[in-house]
This record gives structure tokens, sequence and C-alpha cells, in this order.
């Protein structure tokens, strides 16, 4: 038996998971999997070591009254890696926890790779220091990385990025329309306030309050809102007080459907700005955090822009109303401004493509199968 362990922490790494046992099944079935992972793992008959959502948290201010029940996850963690002895170790972003783990467990001598480089080059830079010894392979999501950490003297390799896969670029507006019994005229728009509980509670009031300030000028709007299950119960309680009743989306199919109904989106930055732009969804980026973390935020982050669509791009695609400027009144303006200038909206959209183009894996095949090749190269090698 050929154990591969992996490791996920949050809900984009259970996908990321998911997909990888499914590449690597595809070439391997012998293959066997033990580690930590969601839903979306365990579909694929993965049973985890304890509940993903234990370890999804973010936020330097947030993370602080779960240090020492993530430290204990970290120490079963190691003890059941040490146990098992796996043929390979795959950690999956997260790297608060993955690369504890990876520390820790680096005199067993194991094969270990990371998939999703953690982002260095974002902030932080000095951290690539510590990163020597930690694996023996490094996946990247974006074309620019390799390149960043061959400046550091870290061999990395570029894979694509997994939105591509998502199928966000594939769904039926009309259908969404018939299914949710909106009409066809009425402009929708979706709020994305994150897959963490400690994001959610900083954007939703704000997502309500600009709701309220468009009704006046947009009186048929429909507002929906995708969320992970994990929060589907927080978001629902907190929504019962707004004038305009959102439509709850958990289920992937619905929520690329409600993309493909769209006119514009507000969306918190991460990997949900690279589906909207693969759906062509004109867009705006906000997000709220606690103001010590926005304090320190402030003076670690070395890049020009927060959303990934725009660092792809170069240059600001999307507007980004980030900490003071994500208020109701200047995220109510921007919206109305991509729902009603079908200018501003078609030169997002023809960014977009660009942006698009620039995640394909080098080779001809999909980013799971990349990476697949690249970890059974690593664990073929001698």
């Amino acid at each position: 038996m050929t154990l591969i362990y992996l490791i996920a922490g949050e809900a984009s790494g259970d996908v990321l998971g998911a997909r990888l046992i499914e590449a690597l099944r595809r070439q391997r079935p012998d293959l066997q999997f033990a580690g930590i992972g969601g839903a979306r793992m365990a579909s694929n008959g993965f049973n985890s070591l304890f509940p993903m959502r234990d370890l999804a948290v973010m936020g330097l201010i947030e993370i602080l009254p779960r240090l020492r029940a993530l430290s204990a996850r970290v120490q079963q963690t190691v003890a059941d890696i040490t146990e098992k002895h796996p043929a390979l170790l795959v950690t999956i972003d997260s790297p608060g926890f993955c690369l504890r783990v990876l520390r820790q467990v680096a005199p067993l001598g194991l094969k270990r790779a990371h998939y999703v480089a953690p982002q260095a080059w974002a902030w932080r830079e000095k951290r690539v220091r510590k990163f020597p010894g930690l694996w023996d392979l490094l996946l990247c999501l974006f074309p620019f990385e390799p390149a960043f950490f061959a400046r550091h003297g870290l061999a990395a390799q570029f894979v694509g990025h997994p939105v591509l896969m998502s199928g966000a670029d594939h769904g039926d507006g009309a259908r969404f329309r018939a299914r949710h019994h909106i009409a066809a005229d009425a402009p929708i728009l979706i709020l994305m306030p994150g897959s963490r509980k400690s994001e959610v509670p900083r954007l939703l009031p704000v997502f309500g309050e600009t709701l309220n300030l468009l009704l006046p000028h947009i009186p048929n709007l429909v507002a929906v809102l995708p969320v992970s299950a994990v929060v589907a119960d927080a978001v629902l309680e907190a929504a019962q007080s707004w004038r305009v009743r959102p439509i709850l989306v958990t289920e992937l199919d619905d929520k690329h459907d409600a993309y493909a109904a769209a006119g514009a989106a507000l969306t918190k930055s991460g990997t949900s700005t690279l589906e909207l732009a693969l759906a062509g969804v004109p867009m705006a980026v906000t997000y709220r955090v606690n103001p010590v973390t926005a304090f320190f935020a402030r003076r670690l982050i070395r890049v020009p822009y927060v959303a990934m669509v725009n660092l792809l791009a170069g240059r600001e695609l999307v507007p980004e109303l980030l900490l003071e400027k994500c208020t109701p009144p200047m995220l109510a303006a921007t919206t109305r401004h991509l729902l009603q200038d079908a200018d501003a909206a078609a030169a997002q959209r023809a960014g977009f493509a660009e942006v698009v183009a620039s995640l394909n894996p080098p080779a001809a095949q999909n980013p799971a199968d990349a990476a697949a090749d690249a970890l059974l190269a690593l664990l073929d090698k001698p």
C-alpha cells in the first residue's frame, strides 16, 4: 500500500485536495490517502483525522484565542503522521498550520510537498528564510511565483490555477432566474462575505446597509449570497433583518448559475475574485478586519494591490474598497456604477480574459493533473 497523507485546512484547500485525489487515482488507483480534509475530500472516501473546521481561522488577533487548540491539533497531526509514516506528505495552503507541521515532521525523512505557495511575495518576505528544508517540492498557482522563489534559492513549479476547473464559467443564468422566480429584467447583485466564521460578521452588516442605500435607485434589485455550509446559518440569521431578503446559495451549480445571471458583485479578496473573473462578473473587492490586524497588515503588505485579479493584470482592473473605504456609501456608489454603466462593465470583462489566460498550466492539461504529475514524479524519485 502506498499512502499519501494530505492536509487541507480550509474550504478552498478541501476543493484542491478532492481534485488532487481524483487526479492521482486516475493515474495510480492503488494509492491510499489519509490526513485532514473537509466534505469535498470526504466525498472521495477520505476520512479526516479531525474536523477541518477546527483549523479555519484567519487574522492576527482573531487567531489568538485559538492558539492553544491549534497547537494541540498540530501535535495530534504530527503524531498521526509519525505513526502512519506515509510515502508522501502533501500540505495544501493554510501555512499557519501546515508549515508548523512540516517543520516538526522534518526529522522523519518523509518526502514532502506543499501545494499553494505561501504568499511571501505579498507580505513578510523575510519568511522565505525559514522555508529551506520544509519541503522537497513547492507547487505554485500563479505564473510569477517560481521566479520569486528562485531569487531566494528555492525551486518551485507553476502548475496552473485550479479555478480554471471550477466550472464558474459554465453557469446558466436563465435557469437561476427560473429556479428562484426572478424577473428577467431584475438586476442581480452577488455578495460574497467569505467562507470563515471570523470574516462574515465584519462584512455582512456593511452589505446589508449597502443594499438599503441601493434600493431607492434600483428598487427591483435582487441580492444573492453564495456561502459555504460552514457559515450558512450565521449568514441567514444576520440577513433576516435586511430590507432586501437575499437569496442564499450553498450548492456549487446554483452558485455558478447565479454568476451567469449577475450584473455585478461585491466580494472579499481571495479566490472568489478569480471565480468571478472567470465567469465574467464585474466586481468590486472589499474587506474589513480587526483594527489591530489592519494596523500590522498595512506595514507588512508589499504589493500594490490586494485583489489577485489586479495583481495579475498589473493595474487596478477592479476597485478595491478596503478597511476605511469599506463603507456602505462607497460600496453603493461603486455597485451602481457597475450595474448601470455598460462601458465600465465591458472594460472589466476584457481585462478578465487576459487574467484567466495567464492562469493556464504550461502543458496542455488541467491544473489538477499538472499537480498530480509533479507529485507522482516526487513519489517515484529514488
